[in-house]
This record gives C-alpha cells, structure tokens and sequence, in this order.
C-alpha cells in the first residue's frame, strides 16, 4: 500500500516571507526541451485560468502582489486563504513571512533566523520542501499548455472514455481532461505529489512512481480507509502488461488525497503513489470513472495540437485493420503473425495456447465480418514503442460483443501484439 512520508513538522515551520518569487522565476520551465517546439509553444501561449484548484490560485495571486511591492493586499489576501485553509502549509509560510517583512529584509521564501543545531537539519528540510512546493507550483502556471493543445500520449479516444489523466512528474502537475465530441478538452489541473525518490518504479518498495498508461481500476470510499489517505483513493492497474514484461514489481499504486492535517505533501512525498490535495482528489472522485479513465504518468508531457498526430494514428489504424481482416477471414497463418513470440494473455497463457482460442472464436464468426467499435489508441514511448489499444468487437448481426484492450509494440518496422484481454 502506498504510504505517504510523514512531514506532520512542516506546520512548526511557519512565520516566513516571499520576497518577489515570481519576478525571480524564468518565464518558461528549464525542462522544455526533449521535442521542444511544441512545448515552448505551449508555455508561450498560456490557456485561461481553469476552474478549481481554489487554494492555489489564491497562494499564486499573494505570490504575485508580493512581486509587485503590493504588500498590504498581499498580506489581506494570505490572511484570508489561512483562515479558509489553515492546513495550507505553504500558505502560512507566505503570510509568516508578508508579516516578518513589516519590521526587517526577507531575501527569500522561508528567511527565518538560523535555528538551534538541535532542530537545524529538521527545519531545513521542511523549508526545503516548501520551497520546492512553491517553485513548482509557479513553474507548471508559467508553462501553461496552449489552448486546446493536448498530451501527445492521446491519438484517440472512444466517447466511452468520458475524461482522462495526464500526471507530469517534471511539473508536479496533474490535469484532468473531458473528452467532447469535439476532442479532448482541459477542464482542471492540479499540484501533485509523487515518489519520495522520483519515478520509474521498477520493484516493490522502491518509493517510485511508475511510468506508463494506465486505468483507474475502482474507487474507494474514504470511510473504509484510514484518515491518512484523505477524501479516498482511485487505483490504478499497475504493474500493466507492459511492466509485468518487463519484470517489474510492485502493487497499491493510488491517486489518493492527504490527512485531515495536511493540504498538500511535498513534491516527492510518497510510497509510489500521486497524492492531491483533498479538494482536488474530491473533483476526481466526482467525475472520474473507473475502468475506463485512462491516465498517463509521464517523465514530461509534451502537448501537441490534435491534428500533428492524424498521420500516426491513421498509420496505426491500418495495421489494427488488417488484424481485424485476417481474423474475419479466419485466415489463422496471417492471423498469428500478429502476435510477438513473447505474447501473454490472462492467467499467463502464451501464444500456443491462445491460439486454440483464437481459433474457436474464429470458427464461432462462421465467416462473418467483424467490426471494431469505440476504438481508442494511447501511444507510449520509452526505450520502446507502445501502443495501448481497445475496442468493441462486434460480429456481424450482433448488436454488441466483448471490449477487448491490446498492447502493441513495435518491434523493427512491425506492431506486435504482446497481450490481449477482454475488459471484465
């Protein structure tokens, strides 16, 4: 399960000042590079401000009055956002120092006389953290996606997808999509806590957040919880077909809210998990729906305009085609060549014995043609290329039929399939 560290001390470090954070940030986040164009685009043309996420915007707005020497209605405004969030660690830390700065010079976030040897190594990494919380807070407003840019992870989603996941590691940076006839569409974006140290979680117990694509697979009510996880937890299907390949570890991988005590964690805070603030976990759990909310949990997104991605996902389509072709035709020898030698189905059956039933199905079609229904494609890219694919596979004269979810890779200039499944 995952655990979040215990950081109940940051309250103690309050009484601290902002002395212009902004005005000393870049404009643009150090990490827009790696297939940089779209990215710097994206920072340079920031989207109008989204709903939610009430307690930041309000910290982000003491932030910037502090930057313009407007100390008395920076000083109001954190007065009143602790009254509404006394929890808000970071907030504290603002007003402690807005009201230190009456009567002395801050040169920093968190300038507090220099503690007794006792507590030094303590208070230091507490005020570590909140700086650090702050940073990336202000960075992920300063490299705001362009409008109705979206991560490039998403080449299609079905309408039975309602909304979807984007968690940028880099940004400590969630964003939550509604997905509308006209696309994907930005609605919400949150802080977000992961690993204690970072991400790419390859065993049990490594205190790393996983990579990859996955799905919410249930929601969990508070009330069966412990108060540590907060408002509840949505799991996540982690390890994936992909990371049981690859041999990886590990389990309880949770998108959960904070303690009663607790507004936000640290930026890398956790067992493996991403943790919100209860206000915003509260949004997720309101909207969210498990099984088919899908979410990416990426190094670094990098957000692409829709229309950049036709071509691959057209590409992509074609080969899903011919599969769908072959196995209307029941034409086995073709049909097989599908599928990677290292395939797995459920319950580890591999490629001989999915044969046997790929055949049964094929002769249960009795020559009718097969038509995918609400296909959706979601592309992942590392040291390999991934495709997460599913669809409802409907035979003709039939008006439904199972949803299936496949995972392709690319393996030289082919798509393998390396597992398939039908979602229960």
């Amino acid at each position: 399960m995952c655990v979040v560290a215990t950081t109940g001390r940051r309250l103690a470090a309050v009484g601290l000042l902002m002395a212009s954070l902004l005005a000393a940030l870049p404009a643009q986040s150090q990490g827009s590079t790696g297939k940089g164009k779209a990215r710097r685009a994206a920072a340079t043309q920031p989207a109008p401000p989204l709903r939610d996420g009430q307690a930041e915007t309000r910290l982000l707005q003491v932030f910037q009055l502090t930057s313009e020497g407007r100390s008395r209605e920076a000083l109001a405004s954190a007065e009143r956002l602790v009254q509404d969030y006394p929890n808000f660690q970071l907030a504290q830390l603002a007003l402690g120092d807005l009201l230190s700065a009456r009567t002395r010079a801050l040169q920093r976030l968190g300038d507090v006389p220099a503690p007794s040897a006792a507590s030094t190594a303590s208070a230091k990494a507490v005020l570590d953290e909140l700086r650090t919380e702050s940073r990336q807070r202000v960075v992920a407003q300063r490299a705001r996606p362009a409008e109705h840019s979206i991560p490039s992870q998403f080449l299609q989603l079905a309408p039975r997808h309602r909304h979807a996941i984007a968690v940028d590691a880099a940004l400590s940076r969630l964003y939550l999509f509604e997905n509308t006839p006209k696309g994907l569409r930005l609605v919400a974006d949150y802080y977000a806590s992961v690993g204690k140290l970072g991400i790419e979680k390859v065993v049990e117990g490594d205190q790393r957040t996983p990579l990859g694509v996955y799905f919410i697979t249930s929601r969990l009510d508070p009330a069966t919880l412990r108060d540590f996880y907060g408002s509840g937890a949505l799991p996540l299907n982690y390890p994936n077909p992909l990371d049981q390949l690859r041999g990886k570890t590990g389990s309880g991988i949770w998108l959960h809210g904070t303690p009663p005590d607790q507004f936000a964690r640290a930026p890398q805070a956790t067992d493996g998990c991403v943790a919100l603030a209860n206000p915003d976990l509260e949004r997720l759990l309101r909207t969210v729906e498990p099984r088919t909310t899908p979410v990416v949990i990426a190094r670094q997104l990098e957000w692409v305009q829709p229309h950049s991605i036709q071509a691959d996902r057209k590409s992509f389509e074609a080969v899903l085609d011919a599969w769908r072709t072959a196995k209307t035709e029941g034409d086995m020898q073709r049909l097989l060549g599908f599928y990677a030698p290292d395939f797995q189905a459920p319950k580890k059956k591999n490629l001989a014995e999915w044969s046997a039933v790929l055949q049964a199905e094929t002769r249960a079609l009795r020559g009718r043609d097969i038509e995918l229904k609400d296909k959706s494609y979601l592309r992942w890219t590392d040291t390999t290329d991934t495709m997460v694919v599913q669809f409802g596979e409907v035979a003709e004269g039939s008006r439904t039929g199972p949803v299936k979810r496949q995972f392709w890779a690319r393996r030289g200039d082919r798509w393998q399939i390396f597992f398939e499944g039908v979602i229960g």
